[in-house]
C-alpha cells in the first residue's frame, strides 16, 4: 500500500471563492491539475516548485483542509475527502512559516499539540536532545524563543508522537548549519525506523541529500516523478583538466561535448558514462582533473529555464520511473 496516492487530483477557484478577481474575466485558476503521484511507505519522498506552483494546495487537500475539484486522493489507505479527521490524526504536520501561540511555554504548546494527537510523545525525549533544547528553554514563552528555535518546536511537534507518515513543509528553514545536520540525522532515523516523509522544500542541495525519489510540479502540473539518482545519472557535469603536454583528441568522444583549450587548461562538459572520456585522456599528460559532480539544481533548472505557459507546460509528459 503506498503512504500516498493521487490520481487526476486536481484544485480549480472559482471568481466568487476569490473575491478579488470577481469582475475579471479570467475565471478559474488552476492552483493543480490532474496530480497523479505515489508514496511508497519507508521513503522519503521530495515535492518540488517555486511559489505558486501548487505544493501547499497539494499539502492541504492530503490533509483535508480543502476539497478537491476533481480527481481522488488516498493517504495511508484513507480517502482524503471522507476521512480527513482520522488522517490528521495520524499524519504528523509541519506547515510553512509556522504559527505558535506565543503566550504558552515551550513545554505547553509541546503538550498541547500532542495531545490534539490523541498520541504519546514518545519521540520528544531524542528530538529535544538532537535539536538541543534544554527544559530550561522549555519553560520559557514561545514569545521570547528566536526564529531557529520556533523552528525546533514546529519540527518536534510534528514528529513527538512518531506518526506513521510526516509531511515537511520547508522544514529547516530558519535552522543554523549546526542544526540543519541534526534534523537530517532525525530524518535518518525514521527512514531506518521505516517511516514515510513527504518533503516539500526550497533547498535544493538538502532535498538531493535526503530524498529518494521526487516530484517537480510547474504551474499546478506534475513535470518530473524520479528517482534522485536517475534524474542525475544523465545530467551534465563539467571538468576542468590541467594538462603538461599534449592535448588529447576529445571531438567525437560519446558523451563529451563544448571543449575548450587555454594556455594549458582543457575545460568541457560530460554527460552519462565517463569511461569513453577517461580512455580518451588515459595517455595525456595530466597534473590535476576535476569532475563536478551533478546536481539536482541544474536539473530542477530544466524545468523553468524558458517562459512556458501552463499550457504548454501541459502538453509535456511527465519523466517518471
Amino acid at each position: 500500500m503506498a503512504a500516498i496516492e493521487t490520481q487526476g487530483l486536481s484544485k480549480h477557484y472559482g471568481r466568487r471563492a476569490i473575491p478579488r478577481l470577481a469582475g475579471r474575466r479570467e475565471g478559474t485558476i488552476r492552483a493543480l491539475q490532474d496530480l497523479d503521484i505515489d508514496v511508497r511507505e519507508g521513503e522519503i519522498f521530495g515535492f518540488l516548485g517555486p511559489n505558486g506552483a501548487g505544493k501547499s494546495t497539494t499539502i492541504r487537500l492530503l490533509l483535508g483542509y480543502l476539497h478537491a475539484t476533481a480527481g481522488t486522493a488516498r493517504v495511508l489507505g484513507l480517502d482524503v475527502a471522507r476521512d480527513g479527521l482520522e488522517i490528521r490524526r495520524r499524519v504528523g504536520y509541519l506547515p510553512g512559516g509556522i504559527a505558535l501561540y506565543d503566550t504558552l511555554t515551550g513545554e505547553e504548546l509541546l503538550d498541547h499539540l500532542g495531545a490534539l494527537y490523541g498520541r504519546r510523545p514518545v519521540r520528544r525525549p531524542a528530538l529535544l536532545d538532537r535539536l538541543e533544547l534544554s527544559a530550561a528553554t522549555l519553560r520559557r514563552p514561545v514569545r521570547d524563543y528566536s526564529r531557529g528555535m520556533r523552528q525546533k518546536l514546529g519540527i518536534i511537534q510534528a514528529l513527538q508522537h512518531d506518526p506513521e507518515l510526516a509531511i515537511l513543509d520547508e522544514p529547516s528553514e530558519g535552522l543554523d548549519p549546526l542544526m540543519q545536520r541534526a534534523f537530517y540525522e532525525i530524518l535518518d532515523d525514521l527512514r531506518r525506523d521505516g517511516r514515510t516523509v513527504f518533503f516539500s522544500s526550497h533547498v535544493l542541495s538538502e532535498v538531493e541529500r535526503v530524498c529518494d525519489r521526487l516530484a517537480i510540479v510547474r504551474h499546478g502540473r506534475l513535470v518530473a516523478l524520479q528517482e534522485i539518482g536517475a534524474l542525475l545519472a544523465h545530467r551534465r557535469r563539467h571538468v576542468e583538466m590541467r594538462l603538461d603536454g599534449a592535448v588529447p583528441v576529445l571531438e567525437g568522444v560519446p558523451g563529451v561535448s563544448a571543449v575548450s583549450h587555454r594556455d594549458g587548461l582543457l575545460t568541457c562538459q560530460l554527460e552519462g558514462d565517463v569511461g569513453p572520456f577517461l580512455r580518451a585522456i588515459a595517455t595525456a599528460a595530466v597534473s590535476d582533473l576535476t569532475i563536478e559532480p551533478a546536481h539536482l539544481e541544474e536539473a530542477f533548472l530544466e524545468f523553468y529555464e524558458d517562459e512556458e505557459t501552463p499550457e504548454t507546460v501541459r502538453l509535456r509528459t511527465p519523466v517518471s520511473v
